[in-house]
């Protein structure tokens, strides 16, 4: 079964807690914290992988979660890092999040991104030792891993892609010119899914990648037929063929078929619709199709129109040549892996909470490490929102005196102008 949009979840491990501990060494008394800090959590990586066709294996695993850095231990033992989880998706997967930004293009065999980072460990109490404090009971929690809702999109990578109404020939065309071997029958819709095959009889060793889509209908950018489903895989191509069916089939025009497949192709994309577009009037072997070809090079003039006869290889070659022209004549795009990291928030705010205030921002980041329920820890990450200016924040925006200020998972109390340890 060929499928080629998925949704899935991916969350990256957390990163391991870190240790409070000292050194128990003999004759050296109070011997120093000695606590390890915690490994690092596991990544979420996609990976291309040639040998896939298809997102059919989504459907049936939806979650992937990478496991927890291990915690540190006594005498500066580190914990282990997790493993990486490695996901293998088609060649030419674009992974976007559920607001619409790109997250990785995947284009090249072998291309990574990692679309869920695992979390840093957690710092043991030797990183908190000062000159006033000399024996911290202090140590972080590991940093979360990153979790999100994901869009995986198949965009099939082809140099050419076929376009016309169902049963204009493309099937036929692409068995002619390359080794694909689609279903070919003489009623609409034969093609479900897209085909791929490649080109090799046209130019000195420059094969070009020719895909085959499901027939167009009018209405198929708003979901009529199968083309609103499948038009996202001509998005890389860089040059299109439209196949126009010369026979006079149903009472069909050529001219009219030309027209709405060129509507639909602009309504779904513009930037598709302005591709190089080879016209082809198809199934010059049947009788009575000359009128119908002269028809259609009126309408089009002075715009090239070439004819041909996929089934019998009539004028095959004189169009296959003019796509190497074309192709020859456009820059090939640039195939290196591209990933784009959501950008990491600057900053925070306050938000009411309960008659009391919450601080919303990066500061979250590092309440989601500190270790509650120990008062070192908590009187130690008050410090660090003094440092970061809290207290001036709070003061400008007039919070009463006694209020709760809310950051994560902790609780802290505004008096006379000063945060302090609820």
């Amino acid at each position: 079964m060929f499928v080629d949009e998925v949704r899935i979840f991916v969350q990256a491990g957390s990163g391991g807690q870190g240790s409070v501990a000292f050194r128990r060494e003999k004759f050296v008394p109070n011997g120093g914290p000695a606590g390890g800090d915690g490994g690092r959590g596991g990544d979420i990586i996609f990976v291309a992988e040639s040998g896939l066709t298809t997102l059919m294996d989504f459907r049936h695993q939806r979650h992937f979660k990478a496991q927890n850095g291990d915690a540190g231990g006594n005498n500066n033992r580190h914990g282990a890092d997790a493993d990486d989880v490695v996901v293998r998706v088609p060649i030419g997967t674009v992974v976007t999040d559920d607001e619409g930004r790109l997250l990785a293009d995947l284009v090249e065999p072998g291309a990574t991104a990692v679309v869920a980072r695992g979390g840093r460990g957690g710092k043991g109490n030797t990183h908190f030792v000062s000159s006033v404090h000399r024996t911290p009971r202090i140590a972080e929690g590991g940093q979360p891993g990153e979790q999100r809702w994901v869009n995986l999109e198949l965009n099939l990578l082809a140099d050419v892609g076929l376009v016309g109404f169902p049963n204009a020939g493309k099937s036929t065309l692409i068995s002619v010119v390359s080794k694909a071997r689609p279903k070919i029958a003489d009623y609409p819709f034969t093609t479900l899914v897209p085909n791929l095959g490649v080109v090799t009889r046209y130019g000195d060793d420059k094969p070009f990648i020719i895909a085959d889509v499901p027939g167009l209908i009018e209405g198929a950018h708003l979901g009529a037929g199968l083309g609103d489903t499948f038009l996202r895989h001509l998005k890389r191509t860089r040059v299109l063929i439209h196949l126009v069916d010369l026979t006079p089939m149903e009472g069909r025009d050529p001219v009219t078929d030309y027209r709405i497949i060129e509507h639909e192709l602009a309504a779904f994309s513009p930037e598709l619709a302005e591709r190089p577009v080879i016209v082809v009037g198809n199934k010059t072997d049947v009788p009575d199709t000359s009128q119908s070809l002269e028809r259609l090079k009126e309408a089009l003039a002075p715009r090239e129109v070439f004819s041909m006869s996929a089934a019998t290889g009539e004028g095959v070659d004189t169009v296959m040549w003019k796509v190497q022209e074309l192709l020859q004549a456009i820059p090939v795009p640039d195939k290196t892996p591209r990933q784009i990291v959501t950008p990491t928030i600057r900053g925070f705010h306050l938000e009411p909470k309960d008659g009391g205030v919450r601080i919303v921002g990066d500061v979250e980041e590092r309440a989601a490490m500190t270790l509650w329920g120990r008062p070192e820890a908590e009187e130690y990450f008050c410090e660090y929102l003094r440092r970061r200016g809290v207290p001036q924040a709070l003061k400008r925006a007039n919070i009463e005196d006694d209020a709760y200020v809310y950051v994560g998972e902790g609780v802290f109390r505004w008096r006379e102008h000063e945060l302090v340890v609820d």
